[in-house]
């Protein structure tokens, strides 16, 4: 079994769709290799994935590299994925399973001056975004998750929005009108996507215009 980096934390028919669209992606990922699967929930709402048959290794592996993976042990020096579960004065704080909490201090976060919170707004962090961290006393965010929120800096701005798939993400931007106002919609999990601003449109603008039909947080990343 693999526990992917992901969770699935809305209710009514907006889960089935999300889970739906999650089989479709596994599909993609591990269909072509000789498994059978059986994808479940669990009680923390992290995503489980039950592989079988002659390739369940190397679709294991698969779901690993595409999705991370959420393990019970954590060794110092060693990376790992959590979301993003709450944040305060001190720092961040990540899920990472069954209730259990990593907390990465501000000094460890590694993305400039400023409270967590003002972090989190300047680069659009929304809840339960996965991010890599490196195990240890205190644990410190990993450089690739830095260099990814650093990433979005750049370019033309973004729009990041959670409790939504890429696929509805997609369609509320076209239901909007803007369709020629993006680049394209980024998966980052399950749940959250990252819009990806063509040059001239205003991220607060694209918020305000997609915002009344997403039951979503939506935050801006402005160059």
């Amino acid at each position: 079994m693999v526990v992917l980096a992901t969770k699935c934390y809305i209710g009514g028919d907006a889960r089935g769709r999300a889970l739906d669209s999650l089989g479709s992606m596994v599909q993609n990922d591990i269909g072509d290799l000789d498994v059978e699967y059986d994808i479940g929930v669990r009680d923390d709402d992290f995503i489980s994935v039950t592989v079988t048959g002659e390739d369940a290794n190397v679709a294991r592996n698969v779901l690993r590299g595409e999705w991370g993976e959420v393990v019970p042990q954590h060794r110092d020096g060693e990376t790992y994925v959590g979301t993003l579960d709450a944040w305060d004065d001190d720092g961040f704080y990540l899920d990472v399973g069954h209730g259990n909490r990593v907390f990465i201090p501000t000094e460890e976060l590694g993305l400039g001056q400023g409270s967590p919170t003002q972090i989190r707004e300047r680069f659009g962090i929304v809840q339960h975004t996965p991010l890599k961290f490196v195990a240890g006393d205190p644990a410190r965010l990993a450089d690739e998750t830095r260099d990814m929120l650093y990433d979005w800096t750049r370019g033309e701005g973004r729009v990041n929005v959670n409790s939504a798939t890429r696929g509805e993400v997609r369609a509320t931007v076209n239901r909007a009108g803007h369709a020629h106002d993006i680049v394209t919609v980024e998966r980052i999990g399950l749940l959250e996507q990252s819009i990806m601003c063509r040059e001239g449109t205003d991220p607060p603008g694209l918020l305000s215009s997609i915002g009344e039909y997403l039951p979503a947080e939506i935050r801006c990343v402005i160059t």
